[in-house]
């Protein structure tokens, strides 16, 4: 859905999307923001006049993102480095956050990879663990320290990212296809145990999406990589970071459980248009 084509309604002076909560001034912790959809993401919910708290492994690259975020329309930036597969890392950073920062309307759970494309008995179990760690782990460890507060509040919002392939398993991807699986179930699991609650709980799943998520997955082999994308129309990150905002703003009384997503040149996990 393209929200600029959904009618505008003037509220005290304030041009709003027909449909949409306000989300300027709302503080939005996203994971893996230094890159891909976790940029564009944080790109996105700056024109919409938010407080954007951002980490990641990459710090300088957070650090050159600021003063761009702020043009774009944050209201306000700051930057953190957190691997989030460490769960003590996670847990002490957070809670040392500055007090302005404590208090999260909406958390994007983006962090996340995946290792290698080989048979599952051949690969390198050091790729499952990273996988795992990242994708599955890091996804429990920030959700159990934020989640909490939002429940204490009576308010909030955890939009974590799963995949097509945690919807069905292609060849020489099992463990990544079974990380995202588990994102799945854990987003369904979650949205059930806030039953009573006004905390809401969605996962975006697209399917391919041209960041530099082949690049990580073949370890820096840019051909490799450029081969994923060979011709196909993929998505791109802007493209989720829009799902993912429309998700945000609905209101209150509405949850997203669920956006599936592909490009027009892909059915599945499995069934793409690569055009000769």
């Amino acid at each position: 859905m393209c929200l600029s084509r959904l009618p505008l309604i003037s509220t005290e002076g304030t041009w709003l999307h027909r449909g949409m909560a306000k989300l300027n001034g709302k503080t939005v912790f996203i994971t893996g923001a230094s890159s891909g959809i976790g940029r564009a993401t944080a790109t996105a919910f700056a024109n919409e006049g938010t407080r954007l708290l951002l980490c990641g492994r990459r710090i300088d690259a957070l650090n050159a993102l600021m003063e761009e975020l702020t043009a774009a329309g944050a209201a306000n930036v700051h930057v953190f480095a957190l691997d989030v597969s460490d769960r003590d890392a996670v847990e002490g950073t957070l809670r040392q956050l500055p007090a302005k920062w404590q208090k999260i309307d909406v958390l994007v759970n983006n962090a996340g990879l995946s290792r290698g494309l080989d048979k599952v008995y051949e690969q390198d179990p050091k790729d499952w663990q990273e996988m795992i760690d990242t994708n599955v782990l890091g996804l429990l460890h920030v959700t159990r320290a934020i989640v909490p507060g939002m429940v204490e509040r009576g308010a909030g919002h955890i939009i974590s990212m799963g995949s097509t392939a945690g919807h069905m398993t292609y060849a020489n991807g099992a463990v990544y296809c079974a990380s995202k699986a588990a994102e799945k179930a854990i987003s369904e699991g979650l949205k059930l145990d806030l039953m009573g609650t006004p905390v809401r709980v969605t996962s975006i799943d697209p399917g391919m999406v041209e960041t530099e998520f082949s690049k990580v997955r073949f370890r820096g082999d840019e051909e490799k990589a450029a081969r994923v994308y060979a011709n196909i129309t993929p998505l791109q990150a802007e493209d989720v970071a829009e799902a993912i905002v429309w998700a945000a703003s609905r209101p209150a009384h509405v949850n997203i459980h669920t956006v599936l997503m592909t490009s027009i040149d892909q059915g599945n996990s499995v069934t793409f248009n690569r055009r000769s």
